[in-house]
C-alpha cells in the first residue's frame, strides 16, 4: 500500500488517499476516477506520504488478498453493491441525463420514487453538483474481480 497526499489545483483542498501501488494510482488517475472531494475536479497533484509497505516481522510485502482489513472493506463494498443493484435502477451511461430528468421532474412516470445508478464522468458529476443535484461516486468492484 502507498499513501499519497492529493492537492486540488482548482480549490486548494488537500486530502490523503491510499492506493495498492503507484501503478494502481496511475491507472485510476488515467481513468479519471480520482476527483476532489469538494469541487469534484480531477485537476489533482500528488505528493508521497510515508508508506507502510513491509511487514516488519518477516520483512516481506503484505499480501492484500489475505489482509483482514482489505477483505473486510472489499466485502462491505460488495454488500453495498448488492443493495444498490436490488434497490436502484441501472441507467448505464445515461446517468447524468436521468438524474436531471428526475431532479427537474421531466420523467414519464413521476410516481417512480426508485433511485438510479450508472456511469458518469467527473465533469458530469461536477455539473450535476453545480445544479444542486446530489450524486455520489462510490467504489465499484467488477464481477470478475469478486
Amino acid at each position: 500500500m502507498i499513501k499519497y497526499n492529493l492537492h486540488c489545483k482548482d480549490c486548494s483542498f488537500t486530502f490523503d488517499s491510499w492506493f495498492a501501488s503507484s501503478k494502481e494510482y496511475e491507472k485510476i488517475r488515467k481513468l479519471k476516477y480520482l476527483s476532489c472531494n469538494v469541487c469534484h475536479s480531477s485537476n489533482l497533484e500528488k505528493s508521497i506520504m510515508s508508506p507502510n509497505l513491509l511487514n516488519t516481522k518477516k520483512d516481506k510485502r503484505i499480501n492484500l488478498k489475505k489482509n483482514k482489513k482489505y477483505i473486510s472493506v472489499k466485502n462491505k463494498i460488495k454488500e453495498y453493491q448488492k443493495f444498490i443493484k436490488n434497490n436502484f435502477d441501472y441507467v448505464g451511461e445515461n446517468f447524468a441525463y436521468e438524474a436531471r430528468s428526475i431532479h427537474y421532474e421531466n420523467t414519464k412516470n413521476k410516481s417512480n420514487k426508485k433511485g438510479i445508478y450508472g456511469k458518469a464522468s467527473q465533469k458530469e458529476i461536477k455539473e450535476l453538483s453545480e445544479e444542486g443535484i446530489n450524486a455520489e461516486i462510490i467504489p465499484w468492484i467488477k464481477e470478475e474481480e469478486n
